[in-house]
């Protein structure tokens, strides 16, 4: 973009979009209609294109949330570290409501018995089951409409994401599953001839910026664009991209901007960075028999790399990785865990590439083959249970932010999100002990329930 290079001023793309959080509640009336167009924080028009939802449909939201979640049952409540979910039991209990309820499903089936994270699965042949386990408590609805936990505040796993999680594991196999927000070759185009066209910089620009670069394509791989899992895929990528270009305050001390970090506009060269959230696992641990499994490791990093943008506007990737928006993914890595406690999209992004890995463990290793186990209601492309569909966001406008280092301005942001589950679960490794756990474990189990502590 050589008319960047002609002014004292420095600019890269700028990306930015609503929020997309937990909403699941589908309520009669006007308040529908919002449901359906600004969930959890996004508003959708008629042309695809994300805005901000205002504050007081956000509160509906949460309220008729909070109106229409049933009790949560029994020992449920008490905050666990292994909850146990039979995924037999768990199917039948969703059949259950098909043939007795019209389909609509307790909360507890909706919310997984309030799981928090899947960390275990186990393989009981002797009662034909497949039971995940992992930390677990009562949930509610937070400020923002995410259901969380009572205690912790942690996003629970979504049975609707789950649902998706196992039907795209070939998808997930052939070529990942992707979320990416990306102007058009004609809007870099724009950005830099109106950026040539200018003679000082001066509060205008924001409007003549965000003109010029006009409406960003949103492009989801692997699962269906109307689904909340999807929601969850724009959200993070969303969240990641306000936090760096120091449009949103970091909830987390170690998290600075990546504008706060550079020392000058100088230290950015003609490439800009690209960040994108892939998975971070260790080796699968696993049973010498193959019957019990582990998932260990942080969940999600965020991975960069340079790109460079040609005179047509194009992008091609460098394959090469500056030393300053490294040090950014570095610190967005080592703070992960603490910004999804405080930001519970990236609890969500990770709670769903949990789930990602554990169905394509259990497809990769046949666990339900082993188990003499069929989840018709879960895993089959012809479940009759209808899954959540909200509006699919297609575009988003261009949000403007720069700031100035010296005697010049600098801004950038580009990013992703990158699931590949099925090469997290071809990396495992015999783990002593596992076998005893998993014997363990099955034997706490109470008859006739689809989850136990």
């Amino acid at each position: 973009m050589k008319a960047l290079l002609h002014l004292r001023f420095r600019f890269a793309l700028v990306m930015i979009l609503g929020v997309a959080m937990t909403a699941t509640l589908v309520q009669a009336g006007q308040l529908l209609n919002n449901n359906r167009n600004a969930v959890g924080g996004v508003s959708i028009n008629v042309d695809g294109q994300l805005t901000s939802a205002p504050p007081e449909v956000k509160r509906q939201l949460r309220q008729l949330m909070l109106d229409s979640m049933e009790k949560v049952p029994g020992d449920m409540t008490m905050p666990v570290k292994m909850r146990k979910v039979s995924l037999r039991g768990l199917n039948d209990a969703i059949k259950a409501s098909v043939q007795n309820n019209g389909g609509k499903l307790p909360d507890a089936v909706k919310y997984m018995a309030g799981l928090q994270r899947i960390e275990y699965v186990f393989v009981d042949e002797a009662n034909n089951d497949v039971v995940i386990a992992g930390p677990a408590e009562g949930w509610t609805v937070d400020e923002s409409g995410n259901v969380v936990g009572v205690t912790t505040g942690r996003p629970v796993l979504l049975l609707d994401d789950f649902i998706v999680a196992m039907q795209t594991t070939e998808e997930a196999r052939r070529g990942g599953i992707t979320c990416s927000i990306d102007p058009t070759a004609e809007g870099r185009q724009n950005l830099d001839n109106y950026l040539a066209s200018l003679t000082r910089m001066d509060a205008s620009v924001k409007e003549g910026v965000e003109r010029a670069m006009g409406s960003q394509v949103i492009t989801i791989t692997g699962v269906p664009k109307d689904s909340h899992f999807a929601r969850v895929l724009v959200a993070a990528d969303f969240r990641m991209k306000r936090i760096a270009m120091h449009l949103d305050q970091s909830p987390v001390r170690g998290l600075p901007s990546y504008l706060d970090m550079l020392p000058s506009a100088r230290a950015v060269q003609n490439a800009m960075p690209r960040w994108w959230l892939a998975c971070n696992y260790q080796p699968l641990a696993q049973s010498e028999d193959g019957l019990a499994w582990q998932l260990r490791g942080p969940g999600v990093k965020a991975m960069t790399e340079d790109e460079i943008v040609a005179e047509d506007g194009s992008v091609a990737q460098t394959g090469k990785t500056s030393a300053i928006p490294q040090k950014w993914a570095d610190a967005m890595t080592k703070n992960y865990e603490e910004l999804s406690a405080e930001d519970k999209v990236f609890g969500d992004l990770r709670n769903v590439m949990d789930m990602c890995v554990i169905a394509a463990l259990l497809q990769k290793e046949q666990l339900l083959k082993k188990a003499n186990l069929e989840l018709d209601m879960i895993q089959s492309d012809s479940s009759p249970v209808k899954l959540e569909a909200f509006p699919v966001p297609d575009t988003v406008p261009t949000f403007f932010s720069a700031m100035k280092k010296g005697r010049q301005w600098v801004i950038t942001a580009s990013g992703g999100v990158d699931i590949n589950s099925w090469e997290v679960a071809s990396h495992t490794e015999n783990v002593a002990g596992m076998d005893k756990l998993r014997t363990e474990q099955l034997a706490s189990a109470t008859t006739n329930v689809w989850w136990w502590n």
